[in-house]
Parts: C-alpha cells; structure tokens; sequence
C-alpha cells in the first residue's frame, strides 16, 4: 500500500466513522459525539443552578470560542490532520522497529491478566503518562508557549476543559501510543466507559462549581484543586505551576505538585502579560511558531 493510499483509506475511514456516530448513537458501544454534548450539558446546568463565581455570566468571556475548540480537538481536528497523519506515523514506526529487531507491538503481553485488572492497570498508566507530559508541557520552553492557549482562559468554565492548541493532541497521543498500544498493546473492551467518566472528570475540573469531593479529593482531580493550576501567579516554590493532576490528583500528592493555600474562587487566570496574548482562534493556532523577541 503506498502512502497516498494509506492517507486516502484514513480518512474515508474516519469520516465513515463519523457518519456511524452520528447516526446511530449506540455504534461500538456508544458514541464520543453524543457523550461530549451530554456531559457538556450536564456540567453547564450545574453552573447554571449553583455557580461558585456568582457574577460570572452564563455565556462567560471566550463561552463561543471554547466550545469551538471543544469540537475541533475532539472531532474535526482528526479528521483535517490527526487520523492521517498517525496512521502514516504508526506504519513508518513498525516498520523502524521490526528493522532493529523489535516487535512491531506488544513488547510486553500482559493479555493473561483478567479483564479488570488489564482495565485498572490502563487506567492508571494512561492517567499517570498524561500527568508526566503535562508536567512537561509546563517546564519545556517551546512546549509550554503550545500549552499557554489552554492557560489564556480568564474565567473558568465546562468548555476550557478541551480549549488546547492541536499540537497537543500529537503530544499526548504519542506518549499513549508508545506505552499502551506499541509496548503493552493493549486491547481493551469497554474503553467507551472510562473515557466518558474521564471526558465528566475534566469538565467538572473546569466547572465554575464549588466541589472537591470531600476526601475523594486526594484521588480525584477537581475543581477547587484544579482553579490553582490556571493561576496567573505562581508560588516561589511551584515556578513551573502545580497541581497538574488529568484525571486523578494522587500523582501530585505522590510527587508534591499539589497546592491549595487557599480557596481559590476569585484569584486572577492565565498567565503574566495574558493581556497581549492573541483572542482569536487562528491567531492562537499560529502564536506557538513565532519567534520570541
């Protein structure tokens, strides 16, 4: 198969993908299209009835522009670029590695274990990789100027949970990848379950409600944990930020990222000269590429 080949059989298979989900909500298992707009619902009416930040408006500033990135990130975004380009990326690294005399995938087989303890064992690497590159994403020069468009949000709400430059998408899918599908190859069923409740657990981190959970607080991410994390101001002790939990919040008890001095309910957003940084999206897509003065 050339590589036009494999590029043209990506995308008409994602955009069969997305006509099934659109079509028929229960497809696989449950449709991703469907659960963002139920979730995004659910953690909007929760604003809505019992706000943190009283003032805060309903359709609170950059509300449109959020909810945009919401479904570019999640939808179009694979099928303009992403879906193409990994499916090429995948076949060039197999390739690479059965040359050097490694297994295409599945370094490790850990397809013995039952079912939940595989499911637990997902979880908790996919969640833990994903805070180690968002700990990068924040002491890497050229890596965070990608992450500052998540940090331009100035007022906190459902839809900055996906507010992300695309770039992202690569970073992140590609440490999953080389973890969970080329070293362990993983081959789960009833994935659609633990990415609807972590897609809820990051809403809910970005929510303008006052939650924590009491003492699940200490195992799950959340909102009155994850406000300090967009704090304009950092803390002497955190220069390259804190709190850095996805999912869960015990890696940053674990490595002593977590901070809450306080409640944050009204400290400033963002991030030092925010008031400079570009408002509209394709000026924040190209804002990563220029140089520095």
């Amino acid at each position: 198969m050339t590589w036009l080949e494999m590029i043209t059989r990506a995308y008409e298979g994602y955009a069969n993908y997305l006509v099934k989900e659109l079509g028929n909500p229960m497809n696989n298992g449950g449709s991703y299209f469907y659960l963002l707009i139920l979730v995004s619902l659910f953690a909007w009416c929760l604003e809505i009835m019992v706000p943190w930040r009283k003032e805060q408006s309903i359709f609170r500033k950059d509300f449109f522009l959020d909810a945009f990135y919401m479904f570019f990130n999640f939808f179009l975004f694979n099928l303009i670029i992403f879906v193409a380009l990994s499916s090429v990326s995948e076949h060039f690294f197999q390739g690479l590695m059965a040359k050097i005399g490694l297994p295409r995938k599945g370094v490790f087989d850990i397809s013995f274990l039952p079912l939940w303890g595989q499911f637990i064992i997902y979880f908790l690497l996919a969640d833990f990789i994903q805070w180690s590159v968002h700990v990068m994403l924040h002491r890497n020069r050229w890596l965070w100027k990608v992450h500052q468009v998540h940090h331009s949000v100035v007022e906190m709400g459902f839809a900055a949970h996906l507010r992300y430059h695309w770039m992202e998408n690569v970073v992140y899918k590609t440490a999953l990848y080389l973890v969970l599908s080329w070293f362990l190859n993983f081959k789960l069923e009833y994935t659609f379950l633990m990415h609807a409740f972590t897609i809820l657990i990051g809403h809910l981190n970005h929510t303008n409600v006052r939650l924590d959970y009491g003492p699940l607080k200490y195992v799950l991410n959340n909102p009155k944990m994850h406000i300090w994390h967009h704090a304009k101001k950092l803390p002497a002790e955190h220069p390259y930020g804190m709190n850095f939990g996805i999912t869960l919040s015990i890696w940053d008890y674990l490595f002593r990222t977590n901070y809450i001095p306080y409640d944050g309910r009204d400290i400033p957003l963002g991030f030092e000269e925010i008031e400079k940084y570009p408002k509209s999206f394709w000026r924040q897509l190209i804002e990563p590429f220029k140089k520095s003065r």
